[in-house]
């Protein structure tokens, strides 16, 4: 798995050593945050981008799906997964209107995207009431002091199984 660089961004125009191009990609994200505010979702926005060409954009539709998982990043990049027809996503950017949650830089390394920019980081979002440092400190511990979740391996005979079963598979697809 390639390592995903994770930027600040720098001011407008590309100063500060950053391509000119983040800061129209970072605007567009925060446009895409703010409409989805104003239609009733999260603040967040999301692109993909590859080769200075837009892949697929994103908003948080948590609320309106339901679904806890639906943030802006995750959502960008399950659609440019199905723009490129390809859950490789190396060779593209993931920009972003906030400092991506662990959840969603979580999902930028298993799509193996090459760069993650933000504009606003983790304090802005917390000050909003998004404040992702539970998760930072928990991750940093132990899991055997969590409290919720509560993440306990047991151990069954048959657990090594469906790897064992995907190791000799033939038709498998690597990733």
């Amino acid at each position: 798995m390639t390592a995903v660089h994770v930027a600040a961004s720098a001011s407008a125009g590309g100063t500060g050593g950053w391509p000119a191009d983040d800061a129209a990609w970072l605007a567009r994200t925060v446009e895409l945050a703010v409409a989805n505010v104003a239609a009733g979702g999260g603040p967040f926005g999301a692109v993909v981008v590859q080769a200075g060409r837009l892949v697929a954009e994103g908003a948080n539709s948590v609320t309106r799906d339901n679904d806890p998982t639906a943030h802006a990043e995750v959502n960008a990049v399950r659609a440019a997964g199905r723009a490129l027809g390809t859950f490789d996503l190396g060779g593209t950017t993931l920009y972003s209107s906030c400092e991506p949650c662990p959840l969603c830089l979580s999902a930028a390394l298993w799509a193996r995207i090459d760069r993650v920019v933000f504009a606003a980081d983790r304090t802005d979002a917390a000050r909003a009431g998004f404040d992702d440092d539970e998760f930072y400190a928990r991750f940093a511990t132990g899991r055997s002091s969590w409290e919720l979740p509560r993440v306990t391996e047991r151990r069954i005979a048959t657990a090594t199984l469906p790897f064992e079963r995907w190791s000799v598979h033939a038709a498998r697809v690597e990733y």
